[in-house]
């Protein structure tokens, strides 16, 4: 992108308050779009755009999800920014097939954290678990964002900008305050190698990683699954949909069913209808 045009674009995502991971993201579809035709964006119409798009898809077999980012950078670019008319690109629906997280049973979360010797460690899942938070509003919190007066935690300018308050475990905080005796941590509640700075989003990654190999769990994928196991054992323990929709900072309910998943123990346990029915019958 030519130097000018870069700059300008990217203060025009600042004014428009873009996420600084979303700005970088359509910074970069812009960027490989010139890669790709070898001449400036500003110059290039739909039908080279939507060659590139469909490169993307079919010769780099980029994830749907992606593929999306991409789109939404090159149109932000061209439509918002150059205030292009008639964009007319695009990229094919979202497949309809969807795969079901891989829920961990209480046990199994338990047995993590227990297989969690280091102590900072330890209080980072807890948190992230015992309040359902996402990694990186864990890795930004600071000592003052926990409310143990009111067993509450702040979370700040999350996704999409809005600050949230959710529940404080017993246990988190226990952990917590010994913690907060043993590492005396300053700005940041769990901060990195420079205690001036938080602690990666990779690092609590790895960090989740190896607690599940030690642990011998298989299943799950990143530590986001803390967070759907967070949202979907407060369910099976009669914890109401549009509490839990609060403490995980959702707009709309929709967004909160992605997150609920009974476990196959507990859907064992619920009795068909039609039993209760001949139950009530005979009894």
């Amino acid at each position: 992108m030519a130097r000018q045009y870069q700059n300008s674009f990217e203060n025009y995502l600042t004014v428009q308050r873009v996420a600084e991971k979303t700005k970088k993201a359509y910074l970069q579809s812009v960027q490989g779009l010139e890669l790709f035709h070898k001449q400036p964006a500003h110059i290039l119409g739909n039908e080279q755009i939507q060659d590139y798009l469909i490169y993307c898809i079919q010769e780099k077999e980029l994830a749907w999800s992606s593929c999306n980012v991409l789109f939404c950078g090159l149109k932000k670019y061209y439509s918002s920014y150059l205030g292009r008319d008639e964009s007319k690109f695009s990229i094919p629906p979202r497949p309809r097939s969807r795969q079901l997280p891989m829920l961990l049973s209480p046990n199994e979360v338990r047995s993590i954290l227990l297989a969690t010797a280091n102590l900072k460690h330890k209080s980072l899942l807890a948190l992230i678990y015992g309040s359902g938070l996402r990694v990186s509003e864990a890795v930004n919190l600071k000592p003052q964002h926990i409310e143990s007066n009111r067993m509450m935690v702040r979370v700040e300018q999350s996704k999409g900008r809005k600050d949230r308050y959710t529940v404080l475990s017993q246990k988190s905080l226990d952990l917590l305050r010994e913690y907060w005796r043993s590492y005396r941590p300053g700005k940041w509640l769990f901060f990195g190698r420079d205690k001036n700075l938080p602690m990666s989003i990779a690092t609590a990654q790895r960090v989740f990683y190896n607690a599940k190999e030690k642990a011998g769990v298989t299943k799950g994928r990143g530590i986001h699954t803390l967070r759907h196991c967070f949202a979907s054992h407060a369910l099976e323990q009669g914890v109401e949909m549009y509490i839990i929709k609060r403490w995980l900072g959702h707009t709309s309910i929709t967004t909160t069913y992605g997150y609920l998943h009974l476990s196959p123990s507990y859907l064992a346990k619920i009795k068909s209808p039609l039993d209760l029915l001949y139950k009530e019958v005979t009894s």
